[in-house]
């Protein structure tokens, strides 16, 4: 690989079409306009960045010319390309972990659930009601995020936060996580862990005895 040095533009001969450059070492090289690689002349004093090669006498003579400005601009946005690169792949780990974390949490709830209803703690009813709400739930997600890429009416958001109160927050998670709906919007996360406790809570409740039969009454 050819090392690219720093110099700038020392003389131009416009009329000749050749010029030298001397570089940071003090060394002064001749090159031709042919090697000068932006669309102009060469002007006296501009920094540039250029290899050494050699013409046919074997004398050294700068090759590959470029402004210094725009090889720095090119640097800067490779750098930012890569920087974007490895941005998206960490954000991608984190995502692909966040998966699994988020699939064990969803399992184990309900098999927390299903492990209380054998042992005669929580009726199955509330087992079944917290399947089906969970699947009502991913599915008006998955609406939600087809008509937001379609333009068409969206579910609004409080719909969305009252089924996840109701015991749908399991599905609702899992479609932020594999659907990618709404899992950037803060506010929205938010409410969404708000919904989450209230749930608990009236998880808690039932569990206690009065709310179950409460529950057992209603249904």
């Amino acid at each position: 690989m050819t090392t690219k040095q720093q110099g700038h533009i020392k003389k131009w001969q416009d009329d000749k079409g050749f010029g030298f450059i001397e570089s940071e070492a003090g060394e002064s090289l001749f090159f031709h306009v042919s090697e000068f690689k932006a669309q102009r002349r060469p002007d006296v004093g501009e920094q540039v960045v250029f290899t050494v090669g050699q013409d046919n006498q074997g004398r050294k003579q700068a090759k590959q010319v470029q402004e210094l400005g725009f090889v720095q601009q090119q640097m800067e946005q490779k750098n930012k390309q890569i920087r974007q690169r490895n941005q998206k792949r960490s954000a991608q780990a984190d995502f692909e972990a966040g998966q699994t974390k988020r699939s064990f949490l969803g399992v184990g709830f309900y098999g927390v659930l299903i492990l209380l209803a054998a042992m005669n703690e929580l009726s199955w009813l509330v087992v079944g009601w917290y399947v089906a709400i969970g699947l009502i739930t991913y599915m008006m997600y998955a609406k939600d995020k087809a008509a937001a890429q379609s333009g068409d009416w969206r579910t609004p958001e409080s719909t969305l936060h009252v089924l996840s109160a109701l015991g749908g927050w399991v599905g609702a998670m899992v479609a932020q996580t594999y659907l990618r709906h709404k899992s950037q919007k803060s506010e929205f996360r938010m409410t969404y862990y708000l919904t989450v406790l209230i749930n608990l809570a009236g998880l808690l409740f039932i569990l206690a005895g009065d709310g179950l039969a409460f529950l057992e009454r209603l249904l």
